[in-house]
């Protein structure tokens, strides 16, 4: 029989939320429910949460659909929250795992499992990549070699009975451990390592909250007031404006405001990458507060929408199918002025340009068209 205890009483302090960071939702489902999922998934014949008193109503009804889980009240430190759910555990084999670790994969699990019934114990770590150092009052005072070093995640996995009688020892003595390891090591043996993965990663900031990249892609189209001709010499007393640069054009583009059809693209790829409605539901047509508004200023309000979410741009690619204006003598301009708006280098900002080889709307002059595409991150707040 094989017991799992997810340990779920922190506070998530770290991470400056005001509740507990393993029942925020993540991509839409509470964290904790990833851990349900997966070692219900890897068949635990039982899953003990050990959550504080204050988060058990919440906690309960996250529960139904895995009927191996029940609640355990957790301590002040993770050592004790560990030693009450232990006490309470059937299991031959114990796994601990922090709630907090969401993406632990099935192959991790059963490796753990694999370790503890070889081993009697089974810690999932990786190895350094990273020189490690050792350090007192801010300087380095040793530094082991990297091949010995490994960093330390969850599950870990002991044979449970020798678990508990390490616990007991800690308890009794009133010290506390960053670890199950940590433990097993002090009062038993040294416990078995077995390779973990990058993505078993732990969120413990804010911004680990915020999925690592996010790809929108959007298009805007805009209509010539009068189709080009080349058979007729247009004048070019008008402009268009692409990325807040006007450009000499036969035809200004119809639109509500400003009808920089190439910032309309990008702002629709900006919020639809960061989860959030098209430019229509922020600034509408029928307002007349955006009559003539300059569609630079617009992308600045949606840039403020996305930081709210937790995010960034990274690069942006953008593509204008275009008959006329030729404006490829204005492209590096409009880079520039995108780069700034969005705080970024100009060679994370490409622009390319092209006709319709003559076909469509396009081709036939009667408006232009843009593709934009976009990466947002996290914000790092390093």
């Amino acid at each position: 029989m094989i017991s799992v205890i997810l340990c779920a009483a922190g506070k998530g302090e770290r991470a400056g939320f005001a509740e507990n960071k393993v029942l925020r939702a993540y991509n839409g489902l509470p964290v904790l429910c990833y851990s349900l999922s997966a070692f219900t998934q890897a068949g635990a014949d039982e899953i003990l949460i050990a959550c504080r008193k204050e988060d058990e109503e919440t906690v309960l009804p996250l529960l139904s659909p895995y009927p191996a889980a029940r609640i355990v009240r957790g301590g002040d430190t993770r050592t004790q929250s560990v030693y009450n759910a232990l006490k309470k555990a059937s299991g031959e084999i114990v796994l601990i795992h922090d709630a907090a670790r969401p993406f632990v994969t099935q192959k991790i699990i059963r490796d753990c499992i694999a370790s503890v019934t070889a081993y009697g114990s089974g810690v999932c770590a990786l190895p350094a990549t990273d020189t490690a150092a050792l350090t007192k009052k801010g300087y380095i005072v040793s530094v082991p070699a990297r091949k010995s070093v490994y960093a330390v995640q969850t599950p870990q996995g002991f044979l449970r009975d020798r678990l508990l009688c390490a616990y007991e020892q800690a308890i009794k003595e009133d010290k506390t451990f960053t670890d199950d390891s940590g433990v097993f090591a002090a009062y038993d043996s040294p416990p078995r390592v077995f390779t973990g993965s990058a993505q078993n990663r732990k969120l413990t900031f804010a911004e680990d909250f915020c999925p690592a990249e996010r790809v929108g892609f959007g298009i805007d189209t805009h209509a010539f007031a009068q189709p080009y001709s080349p058979r007729s010499k247009n004048e070019k007393t008008e402009t268009v404006t692409l990325a807040g640069i006007q450009i000499p054009s036969h035809s200004a583009l119809i639109a509500h405001s400003d009808g920089d059809v190439l910032v309309h693209a990008l702002m629709d790829a900006l919020l639809s990458a960061a989860g959030l409605r098209d430019i229509g539901c922020y600034f509408p047509d029928t307002d007349e507060t955006f009559a003539k508004a300059d569609s630079m200023k617009l992308l600045n309000e949606v840039m403020r929408l996305v930081a709210e979410r937790g995010l960034q741009p990274q690069n942006v690619s953008i593509s204008v199918l275009a008959e006329t204006p030729r404006f490829s003598p204005y492209i590096e301009r409009m880079r520039q002025n995108l780069a700034n708006a969005l705080d970024l280098p100009l060679s994370s900002i490409g622009i390319a340009a092209g006709t319709n080889e003559k076909l469509g709307y396009v081709g036939e002059g009667k408006g232009i068209t843009v593709y934009a595409a976009v990466l947002l991150k996290g914000i790092s707040h390093d």
